[in-house]
């Protein structure tokens, strides 16, 4: 990518070649969709680089280190569908609601991005119906197809984390985030705490509590079992550290997977205030 800078305006493709997600296919029979929103750093390359240095797409500012291989991995093992995000979140981060005033961040951990900043409306809703809304309607369809026998799939969301945060190191290997919905949360808190080998955090260094994010619009709402792990980015940087983790938590999702208690429609209040009407 060459770094320059943009006036809020883009001469786009006008057949839009660039494709906002990938749906790995499995067994959708097997009661599992794994998610990862931030999988990719990609931009369509109307966008350049959005007026950065190549360097801020080897940070996390631009999406979640080793997600991308620990999803396919998992995915593999399993043998269940998963849906990714083709496009970096500095262009629009998928992990957002449509009305969330971080949705198109103008400066991410120190950086300025040129590119989102001055942007027209036009823009952004551009970016909306071509990017986020099309990564959004790839995850119901998946989770549709996952629910055909009338059972709630359970949905697994994966992140990463940085291993420090404004000078303080992190301690935690993982962590789970949820919001009140707690029927995946413990089991897999449990789950992962069971070897003694790592730590775990408990909606840390994140709260799992967001309006409109993705597990408040595809699972919160329809009430369908779910949990978020963020994984720190150091171990999951290398194949090696990805396959580690992969063989780690694979067992740990089958476990999930098979507990029947953890494929039923159950609405919870969330603690972020009402459901949209």
């Amino acid at each position: 990518m060459q770094s320059r800078a943009f006036p809020g305006t883009f001469q786009r493709d006008p057949m839009q070649n660039f494709i906002p997600f990938e749906i790995i296919d499995g067994n959708h029979d097997a009661g599992i969709v794994l998610l990862a929103d931030h999988a990719m750093n990609r931009l369509p390359p109307a966008y350049g680089s959005l007026g950065l240095p190549d360097s801020a797409f080897t940070r996390h500012i631009a999406f979640d280190i080793g997600v991308e291989g620990l999803t396919r991995r998992l995915a593999a093992m399993l043998g269940v569908p998963a849906v990714l995000g083709c496009f970096s979140r500095l262009l629009i981060d998928p992990n957002r609601g449509e009305d969330d005033p971080t949705l198109i961040m103008k400066i991410s951990d120190g950086a300025i991005i040129p590119g989102n900043h001055p942007i027209t409306q036009a823009e952004w809703d551009f970016r909306l119906e071509t990017y986020h809304r099309p990564y959004h309607r790839a995850v119901e369809q998946t989770i549709a197809r996952a629910s055909h026998t009338g059972r709630a799939p359970l949905v697994l969301s994966l992140h990463s984390f940085t291993p420090f945060w404004k000078q303080f190191a992190r301690p935690w290997h993982a962590a789970v985030l949820w919001d009140s919905d707690d029927r995946a949360v413990h089991p897999l808190l449990d789950l992962l705490r069971r070897t003694g080998d790592i730590v775990v955090g408990d909606n840390e260094p994140y709260d799992g509590a967001l309006k409109g994010d993705t597990m408040y619009r595809h699972c919160m709402i329809p009430g369908i079992p779910h949990a978020l792990l963020e994984v720190r980015q150091d171990l999951i940087a290398d194949e090696a550290g990805i396959e580690a983790w992969a063989q780690r938590l694979a067992p740990i999702f089958q476990t999930l997977g098979d507990d029947p208690t953890l494929h039923d429609y159950r609405i919870f209040p969330s603690r972020t205030g009402p459901y949209p009407g």
